[in-house]
């Protein structure tokens, strides 16, 4: 038994006519009957009572009528989902974010957006650091994620940078270097310094590049502590442990305790925002996800943002 045979049982079973369902599903009358027959077969009982006038259900029939209606129904609004999921506009999207992705306007922004326009896509989010996001989209725990700098690329993913954002050197409000704000700082002012880093094997991109950087122009740093979120170093920053590098979306953070001073231009410290994703998770809401991210990545792009 089918959904076809379903059909052609109810459309019989609402005209009380084989003959009348017949025309009304547009199809000759013996190949309904036969059909009606095989159900009744498969079943092994009568569905229909048989009169010269037509036909009347039976307490079977009765009892299929109710069964076959709702699972025709549950099937019709199966199908409705299924096609608003194939157009993107229903289904749900795990999305990661690190903790300086977040801090940037673009992040929350693109988030309400989504929620606004397709409220029909669940949107479940989540804070982890980018070498987490980055196994996680990797086994289909997230859909996507944003980050900064790539800890890792492994084959399959998506990276596309969306925005970049220069980096600051984030100082103590009573530290040496915090005195002259104004002025842009040169990296060798940072040789005997004390560091606050997020530990490297979750995100090693911006702050790697720091160390090379030292390292290449021989500046001398010391690491003061490791960190597991880029907002928590920002807070030991704030309490004098060390100075830190972050992206300057960051630099409203404790602005009674911190001082966010540039770099000179040639110390290139850059801090993207990035966006991964699997090149097979590109159809389906991922798709309208993806396509809104990058629209208002170019509107931020335009307004110099």
């Amino acid at each position: 038994m089918d959904l076809r045979q379903l059909r052609y049982f109810l459309a019989v079973a609402e005209t009380g006519h084989i003959t009348r369902a017949a025309e009304a599903l547009g199809m000759q009358q013996p190949p309904l009957s036969q059909q009606i027959r095989a159900m009744e077969e498969e079943l092994g009982i009568a569905l229909f009572h048989r009169h010269p006038k037509g036909v009347e259900l039976t307490e079977a029939g009765v009892e299929l009528r109710t069964e076959a209606a709702r699972l025709l129904e549950d099937f019709s609004a199966m199908r409705s989902r299924m096609q608003a999921f194939v157009r993107g506009e229903r289904g749900s999207i795990g999305v990661g974010f690190t903790s300086s992705a977040a801090a940037h306007s673009f992040t929350p922004e693109v988030l309400r957006l989504m929620r606004k326009k397709h409220p029909d896509i669940q949107l479940k989010v989540s804070e982890n650091n980018a070498a987490e996001i980055t196994e996680a989209v990797v086994a289909g725990r997230l859909q996507c994620g944003f980050l900064r700098v790539p800890v890792a690329q492994p084959p399959g993913l998506v990276f596309e940078a969306l925005l970049n954002e220069e980096s600051l050197l984030a100082i103590p409000i009573d530290h040496r270097l915090a005195r002259d704000r104004t002025q842009p700082v040169a990296l060798k002012e940072l040789d005997g310094e004390r560091l606050v880093l997020v530990r490297r094997p979750g995100a090693p991109g911006l702050y790697a590049n720091l160390l090379a950087l030292c390292a290449k122009q021989k500046v001398h740093v010391e690491l003061a502590a490791e960190v597991e979120r880029m907002m928590t170093n920002v807070n030991l920053v704030a309490a004098g442990v060390g100075l830190s590098i972050v992206p300057a979306s960051v630099k409203g953070a404790h602005p009674d305790a911190v001082v966010y001073r540039k770099f000179e231009s040639s110390v290139r410290l850059s801090a993207p925002l990035t966006l991964v994703y699997r090149e097979v998770d590109c159809e389906g809401p991922m798709r309208t996800f993806i396509e809104m991210v990058q629209k208002l990545a170019q509107r931020y792009q335009a307004a110099g943002k």
